[in-house]
């Protein structure tokens, strides 16, 4: 395939991605900053070696299919490095875009170099920046990080230097961001990635491992969920059943803080029933229904019972969990949600707004969002003599009640 297929592929699996999505259909925008953006990119290429409008295209294809998000922010990740990168100004961006996508262009702009090193200093200011601009519109954080998973993914490109660093900024400030938003999917991917660049030697034995318990922890999913699914069919329910592998870098967190060996570590395995229903004023007693179920063939763990169902954790994040003792004698964690829910645990924010557009929603989780800008906000407000310790602020607000169990 040659490289003006691959840029066309890219450029229509995008298209057909927004065209699937509830958004309004403003593709003739969409196609405008496509163009755009490639003419200004005209003939500069990543480190990589591939022509570099594949960067705002992989950037656009994250905020569109993995985040959700509609024209407005797919342009602004097709733009985002136009004005870093080329001649032309911000002014230009918005005489052509218009205000709002050159306010989150802008937003997305003003941290683009790293937080740490000589220059932490000003890219403490420019982090200050970006958090004002996303008080007032969060797309701004959201495509920021879009850009910062599309580069983690690429990072094998870079100098070792370079992926270190990157890889320890990611840690500090981007993996809170992402996890303080419910985006628990894309904190994930970040962690492992991050992980896998700052601890190589622990993150290859730590996928090796399970590389090796793999089968055997399918043999346990199965033998412990069928019996499950059997009930549920029998009770007419629409769902289905997921296997979650605890993530290398959670593995690797809970040894360090537990001073335990890898073998040590029991909660490997969790059961995720996500189910469909079709009023949203039945999802809590469903939860309720299904825990009913299983517990009636699993002895529950007295303690480890976690109701997020009534009230939601800062970042949207709604479930019922358990813990049941399988007939192999170990614990497992089971997770029962709504497929509402579920996509809410792993796009956080981007989703309620699909779900509220569509009539659905709560404003729980907004609320908690904007309780949560406010205290930006007043950080921002108080200022930091410091760099490193305004950074280390952030980062305490944005674990501040927000992580779901693992």
């Amino acid at each position: 395939m040659t490289e003006e297929e691959r840029i066309s592929v890219a450029y229509q699996r995008l298209i057909k991605t927004y065209l699937a999505s509830p958004h309004r259909k403003k593709v003739d925008l969409i196609d405008r900053a496509y163009k755009f953006a490639r003419q200004a990119h005209e003939g500069v290429r990543r480190i990589s070696g591939e022509p570099y409008i594949m960067h705002p295209l992989a950037v656009a294809q994250i905020v569109s299919e993995e985040l959700g998000l509609g024209s407005t922010s797919i342009c602004a990740a097709l733009l985002h490095d136009v004005v870093e990168d080329t001649e032309y100004t911000m002014e230009d961006i918005g005489n052509i875009f218009g205000p709002k996508i050159a306010e989150i262009v802008d937003g997305v702009t003003k941290i683009s170099g790293g937080i740490f090193g000589d220059q932490a200093s000003v890219q403490a200011e420019n982090f200050k920046k970006l958090l004002l601009t996303m008080s007032n519109d969060i797309r701004v954080i959201l495509v920021k990080i879009a850009d910062r998973l599309q580069g983690m993914r690429t990072l094998g490109s870079q100098l070792p230097a370079k992926q270190y660093k990157i890889a320890g900024e990611t840690l500090y400030i981007y993996a809170p961001l992402a996890n303080r938003l419910g985006l628990n999917k894309i904190k994930e991917e970040l962690e492992d990635l991050a992980f896998r660049y700052e601890q190589p030697a622990a993150y290859t034995q730590i996928q090796t491992r399970l590389g090796e318990q793999k089968q055997d922890l399918i043999g346990i999913f199965d033998e412990f969920t069928a019996p499950i699914r059997e009930k549920l069919d029998a009770a007419g329910l629409h769902y289905d059943i997921k296997a979650r592998i605890k993530s290398p870098y959670s593995i690797w967190c809970k040894m360090q803080n537990k001073k335990v060996s890898f073998e040590e570590v029991y909660d490997l395995l969790a059961v995720r029933i996500v189910f469909d229903t079709p009023r949203q004023e039945d999802e809590v007693e469903e939860c309720w229904r299904i825990y009913a179920i299983a517990s009636s063939i699993y002895r529950p763990h007295p303690e480890r019972l976690r109701d997020w169902l009534s009230h939601p954790k800062a970042n949207g994040y709604q479930a019922l969990q358990t813990t049941l003792m399988s007939k192999r004698g170990r614990w497992i964690e089971l997770q029962i949600r709504s497929r509402r829910m579920d996509e809410i645990a792993e796009q956080g924010f981007a989703a309620h707004w699909k779900y509220k557009e569509g009539g659905k929603g709560t404003e729980d989780s907004e609320n908690e969002l904007n309780r949560w800008l406010s205290t930006i906000k007043e950080i921002l407000d108080d200022p930091q003599p410091n760099a490193v310790d305004f950074l280390n602020t952030i980062k305490l607000n944005l674990y501040a009640s927000s992580t779901p169990s693992s």
